[in-house]
């Protein structure tokens, strides 16, 4: 058996996750031989999930959220097979910056991400819930590379790079530089416009000097599976997932929240969650 995880551009989240989550898998049933493939991210990993060409794929909530809702085209018939980790959204800035709020972002030059980066597309649902447009009052930056991002900042050529998550790499970077961090978040009224979006929390710690928790917006990334997956399959995946929770979280800090209860809690729905899964889930008396 041979499967096939799609991530993202090297230098960003996805990569590391994947990289995690796959030798994670192989460790609890090594008869699954899961390989990672780099990819242009979020908003490839879904046509290359509906075209068959991967087996499973790492979606950023807001894309998983357009592809599953048929929002500018027909719902995808994806499967969810896990919950990845949550999402808040923020951006960073050298600490010596002037920028202490987003509206002092306007104008300037911002990292948004890669460019098929599911991040570009949680920036541009947050900022609309705060009456702002990515391309409108920014001066935006798209990246072939995610990883060339943090360096923009660091050496002036930008003045914020967006992101998300817990233990992002590319955050990690910007605060481990010589002047060290600061992170802007929004607030939470782009959830009345966006229901789908929720309410997050950054752990104090989650990245060097960051001294106090943060509460920001954000979604859920997925693991996304072909609607053609197997059951038996996705069950032996979700079983492994499980079973490895602990060493998935040793492998990588942020993957904690990679867990079947996060999982059933996070899908919009219960019959997007993959039958392979469900199975599994109602073993273990989760639903």
């Amino acid at each position: 058996m041979s499967v096939v995880l799609g991530t993202a551009t090297p230098g960003g989240g996805f990569p590391v996750y994947g990289d995690a989550v796959a030798a994670t898998l192989n460790e609890v049933d090594p008869a699954l031989a899961v390989t990672t493939r780099n990819t242009k991210g979020s908003t490839e990993n879904v046509p290359l999930l509906e075209a068959g060409a991967l087996d499973l794929a790492l979606v950023q909530g807001e894309v998983a959220h357009e592809a599953l809702s048929g929002v500018g085209r027909p719902p995808a018939t994806l499967k969810i097979l896990a919950a990845m980790y949550s999402t808040p959204g923020m951006f960073v800035v050298r600490a010596d910056a002037p920028a202490r709020a987003i509206d002092d972002l306007r104008g300037r030059p911002v990292v948004f991400g890669a460019r098929g980066s599911g991040l570009v597309i949680l920036a541009r649902y947050v900022l609309d819930g705060l009456g702002l447009d990515q391309t409108r009052d920014f001066t935006p930056i798209f990246l072939d590379r995610a990883g060339d991002g943090p360096a923009m900042v660091l050496d002036g050529r930008a003045a914020a790079l967006w992101g998300g998550g817990i233990g992002w790499p590319g955050f990690t970077a910007v605060a481990g530089g010589p002047a060290g961090a600061r992170f802007l978040v929004p607030g939470a009224a782009g959830i009345v416009k966006h229901a789908f979006l929720k309410t997050l929390t950054v752990p104090a710690g989650a990245y060097p000097g960051l001294g106090a928790p943060l509460t920001s917006v954000g979604s859920w990334s997925l693991i996304l599976a072909r609607s053609t997956l197997a059951d038996d399959v996705a069950y032996r995946l979700a079983r492994a997932l499980h079973r490895g929770e602990a060493a998935l979280a040793a492998r990588l800090p942020q993957a904690r929240e990679t867990t079947a209860a996060n999982t059933l809690a996070a899908a919009p729905r219960r019959e997007l969650i993959h039958a392979g899964v469900l199975r599994y889930l109602e073993e273990i008396a989760l639903t």
